[in-house]
């Protein structure tokens, strides 16, 4: 019988001997090719990439500092300061509800009903209403200045965008001095209310310390205690009241706001607030230490266990075990993210808050925790997601050690442990750090889990918590392009500052393999 189609087609030894290509190369010249050529296809890749999110975030800066001139130069600068100093006494107040409402919920717990419960929480409801009445006669000198400044920002707004729409009449329109001339105007209303400003601030404060000098005692234990940490709190706001006067004095609304200000603005602002009806602010401080809170639970947990795991079953289990444990191990990374975030949220964030309840662990300085979903809870499952990818190349690292390392080690009498930790761990610490490395980006790229199961609340850490600070929601640089790049109008300022958390996640990545590079070529010198 002839030949098969195997062998007659593709013998090797047949195309050699024909000749057998395209357009008169040989296959082997075209299948080196292809296959040599991955890491310029990477290189092209990683181009474009690059230059797709350089052209659509370019405009982000000059837009901002565009939108934010704007706001300082119709006045509503002056009024964010003073909307500052009553943003953070509606905090303040949010903790003495908080007391309120544990007050509440011990003594319903105890069997009172609700005349008893009213008539024993009478005096805090009292000291509740009197401090939340402190700030009025600021209040109505802000909303005053609200109304002059949004009106005039608005009206600037509105004439520019109907400038640009053909067929309308630009002659009943402002120009630019006329817009400028107008917000003139408007600031110059605003900072002729500084001395009501001062009136308002010193009614405010005296207000504020007759509430506190009057402040009730509750019976229960851990609500006083809340209970003082608020009059804390409250001692340290009115000692910062001073300063917030004394910017108002200094403020200077001519002052240009420079594309310094604008770059400074975008990575340390405090702020990320979209589609407000008073201003946006587009600053990533709070997503990007959200990330890195929740990156640094990951590690801790993936680290010690992807590692730990890579050197038992590379070094000490016995076969059987190594066909038990790396099978079940490596199958975690075939789990959808999704179904982890779905876990995340039905099972294990409730999990955590219960276990926090528990009394045998009243002990723990910011237990029980209030929130199920938060960066712990978040930061956990992930470890889960990364576990594979380190224990995976951190247990290849440890394969291509040389055998001859370990039998010059046993053969001066070293013992197991002793090779593990002097030979085989150091000599592998560049593959390790590159595993390390790679769960690192697996985790701060991760987007379905920390979108599901880290709170995405948008604020800065309160790092006087202590360990506390894990336990709280957070939003991640990832979750909120995921969020938010749907909704968003193509080309606007909202739009192209998305593209500018991408950049920087990108030359985050950058220069973590940059220092990882670095760090294993010292120690390979050092080792050399």
């Amino acid at each position: 019988m002839s030949k098969t189609l195997s062998e007659a087609s593709f013998s090797a030894e047949s195309i050699k001997k024909r000749g057998g290509g395209i357009f008169g190369v040989e296959w082997s010249t075209l299948i080196k090719a292809f296959f040599g050529g991955n890491a310029f296809v990477a290189m092209f890749v990683l181009a474009l990439i690059t230059i797709f999110l350089f052209r659509e975030g370019a405009g982000f800066f000059p837009q901002y500092r565009k939108d934010m001139e704007l706001y300082r130069s119709s006045g509503q600068e002056f009024v964010g300061l003073l909307k500052a100093e009553l943003d953070q006494f509606d905090t303040l107040q949010q903790q003495l509800s908080q007391v309120q409402v544990q007050v509440l919920t011990d003594l319903y717990e105890e069997g009172k009903d609700w005349e008893e419960v009213t008539r024993l929480t009478a005096p805090f409801q009292e000291f509740l209403d009197k401090t939340a009445g402190a700030a009025d006669p600021l209040r109505r000198v802000v909303k005053k200045a609200i109304d002059v400044t949004a009106a005039a920002k608005e009206h600037v707004v509105v004439n520019n965008t109907r400038r640009g729409i053909t067929g309308v009449d630009l002659g009943a329109l402002m120009n630019e001095q006329q817009s400028e001339a107008y917000l003139a105007e408007a600031r110059e209303a605003v900072v002729a209310m500084l001395p009501e400003v001062h009136t308002a601030n010193e009614q405010f404060l005296m207000r504020l310390k007759d509430a506190l000098a009057n402040m009730p005692e509750v019976e229960l234990p851990s609500a006083q205690a809340a209970l003082d940490v608020y009059k804390e709190n409250a001692a340290t706001f009115i000692k910062k009241m001073p300063g917030l006067e004394k910017k108002l004095d200094t403020y200077d609304p001519d002052r240009p706001y420079t594309m310094m200000q604008t770059f400074v603005g975008f990575i340390f602002g405090s702020q990320w607030t979209t589609n407000s009806s008073w201003q946006d602010f587009y600053g990533i401080w709070p997503l990007l230490s959200g990330s890195l809170i929740v990156t640094v639970v990951a590690l801790s947990l993936a680290v010690p266990l992807g590692i730990f795991a890579a050197v038992y079953v590379n070094q000490v289990a016995n076969t059987s075990e190594q066909n038990l444990i790396k099978p079940y191990i490596e199958f975690i990374s075939a789990i959808p993210s999704v179904v982890i975030g779905f876990f995340g949220i039905a099972v294990f964030g409730t999990f955590l808050r219960s276990l926090s309840e528990q009394d045998w662990l009243s002990w723990v300085p910011f237990f029980p925790i209030s929130e199920r979903l938060n960066a712990s809870t978040a930061g956990a499952l992930l470890a889960l997601m990364a576990v594979p990818t380190i224990f995976t190349l951190a247990e290849d690292a440890l394969n291509n050690v040389p055998k001859a390392f370990t039998e010059a080690s046993e053969a001066m009498g070293a013992t197991r442990w002793q090779t593990i930790w002097r030979i085989q761990i150091p000599t592998a610490l560049s593959g390790i750090i590159s595993a390390v490395l790679l769960g690192f980006g697996r985790v701060i790229g991760e987007t379905m889990v920390v979108l599901l199961c880290a709170g995405n609340r948008i604020a800065v850490p309160d790092l006087s918590k202590g360990l506390g600070v894990f336990v709280e929601p957070v939003h991640t640089m990832t979750g909120i392009i995921a969020q938010e790049m749907g909704e968003v109008v193509p080309a606007s300022i909202h739009y192209r500052a998305l593209f500018c958390v991408g950049i920087f996640l990108f030359f985050l990545s950058l220069t973590i393999n940059y220092i990882a590079q670095v760090i294993v070529r010292r120690y390979k010198i050092s080792a050399g």
